[in-house]
């Protein structure tokens, strides 16, 4: 939501667009504002007020999920174990992204319209950088690995378990099965093994 504190009527207006956009992303229905507007039952000029690019609602949409894995990095940067803690991180962001459909589309996108999406990403991608840099340098990841490759290795997870399909259970457990399949890729061997 915005900063300065809207009016009863126009936060109400604003939470029934978000719901709106938040039920046709989840239908893979891409957001048009016109669509929004109607689907809310509000003028034009009212969505447009609030948001004004489609753009600027996905992120809005998509902004709880996005402090979520932030907050899942803050915790994940405070643990000691290594291994577990990129693990861990790791298995919210795919969770994160087989449950929302906002979070590959906004997190993938060159440039934000809001300042807040800038911010979010910036930390999911300092968190995930900074524990694959310490796993790495603790010998627990195999020294290629760059940060580079995460994002493309998450996307490509979310995007089989799409292909797999089945209920939202079903999906996540697949996409658990995948991650621990990439992960035993990524890690290099025990020294006791």
């Amino acid at each position: 939501m915005t900063t300065t504190q809207l009016r009863k009527d126009a936060a109400r207006n604003w939470d029934r667009i978000v719901a709106v956009a938040r039920d046709l992303v989840d239908q893979g229905i891409a957001l048009q504002l016109n669509d929004v507007a109607r689907r809310a039952g509000l003028g034009v000029g009212t969505v447009y007020r609030h948001f004004a690019t489609p753009e600027a609602l996905l992120e809005t949409v998509a902004t709880p999920c996005l402090e979520t894995l932030a907050e899942h990095g803050r915790h994940a940067l405070a643990d000691t174990d290594i291994r577990r803690a990129l693990e861990g991180f790791l298995s919210h962001v795919v969770e994160a992204q087989v449950a929302d459909p906002t979070l590959a589309v906004v997190v993938g996108s060159a440039t934000d319209a809001l300042p807040r999406t800038t911010e979010l990403k910036r930390s999911l991608s300092s968190a995930g950088t900074e524990l694959l840099d310490r796993a790495r340098e603790a010998g627990s990841i195999r020294p290629e690995v760059v940060a580079g490759d995460l994002v493309p290795l998450m996307c490509g997870i979310a995007h089989a378990v799409n292909i797999h399909g089945g209920t939202p259970a079903d999906r996540t457990d697949t996409a658990h099965r995948y991650l621990s399949m990439l992960l035993e890729g990524l890690h290099t061997t025990p020294p006791s093994a």
